[in-house]
């Protein structure tokens, strides 16, 4: 596929997971993808490698989210690679995808809560900040949320740090659509990752798990990563301010 080839793409959280997922997908369009990681190096070279392999060009940034001058670590090493790739410094495509959990209401404290905070919702609205003067008219916006935000889930404080991102990106569209910017969010549900290690090498878990959906499996990253790629595409300039429900139709209603 080449849909995105010559457009520039930064993907955080994008080491491994969905944002891998989303990285490779969007390389493989034609996209050149800045992967973002914070701390697993060997982690990030691996998908840079994969993405290589495939044919794609990606060059890594790294910066840890929710810590003092997060912003100006990854914009310098962004912009960086912008000019060295493509002798200019412009972007196409943002994917907010990095993000940590948390536990649940009647165990989390005030400094967990707010470090879920600082990865989860700070850091996208600053993201974004930075990246506007940076992104083409007709660039794309895609924060990625949870089907937890509509679905009662033990992970409150997760679900409350998801749902801000989602009043955001609705706002968001609102105030950059003049430039023909699309902003929107994508909703996983329960999906196979390091993020939920009770499911990973747990076929059992992941057919209970997946028994709660309307199409009755787990998702998986390239579920995720390709409606992603709907979005950043030309076939998506026309949907914006919407929060893209991509888990399968979870807890949709009991089966009849």
């Amino acid at each position: 596929m080449t849909s995105l080839l010559g457009k520039t793409a930064l993907v955080t959280g994008a080491s491994r997971g969905i944002g891998q997922a989303v990285a490779r997908r969007l390389a493989a369009d034609g996209a050149l993808v800045a992967v973002h990681y914070g701390s697993n190096a060997a982690a990030v070279h691996e998908t840079v490698q994969l993405i290589e392999k495939g044919g794609g060009r990606a060059f890594a940034v790294r910066a840890e989210l929710g810590m003092a001058g997060d912003m100006d670590t990854l914009f310098t090493a962004l912009e960086a690679g912008l000019l060295a790739w493509t002798g200019q410094v412009r972007l196409d495509i943002l994917v907010n995808n990095a993000a940590i959990t948390a536990d649940s209401i009647e165990t989390i404290t005030p400094e967990t809560f707010d470090r879920l905070i600082a990865v989860n919702t700070k850091a996208p609205l600053f993201i974004i900040q930075r990246a506007l003067p940076l992104l083409n008219d007709g660039g794309r916006i895609i924060n990625l949320s949870t089907a937890a935000t509509r679905i009662a889930m033990p992970e409150q404080p997760y679900a409350m740090s998801k749902a801000a991102v989602e009043v955001l990106s609705r706002s968001l569209a609102q105030l950059v659509g003049g430039r023909g910017i699309t902003v929107n969010a994508v909703a996983p549900g329960p999906t196979v990752t390091d993020m939920n290690p009770w499911m990973l090498d747990d076929p059992e878990a992941q057919q209970v798990v997946g028994s709660g959906n309307a199409i009755p499996r787990v998702g998986h990253p390239a579920d995720i990563a390709d409606v992603v790629a709907f979005l950043a595409s030309e076939a998506g300039r026309w949907v914006t301010g919407q929060i893209i429900d991509a888990s399968g139709g979870s807890f949709l209603g009991p089966r009849i």
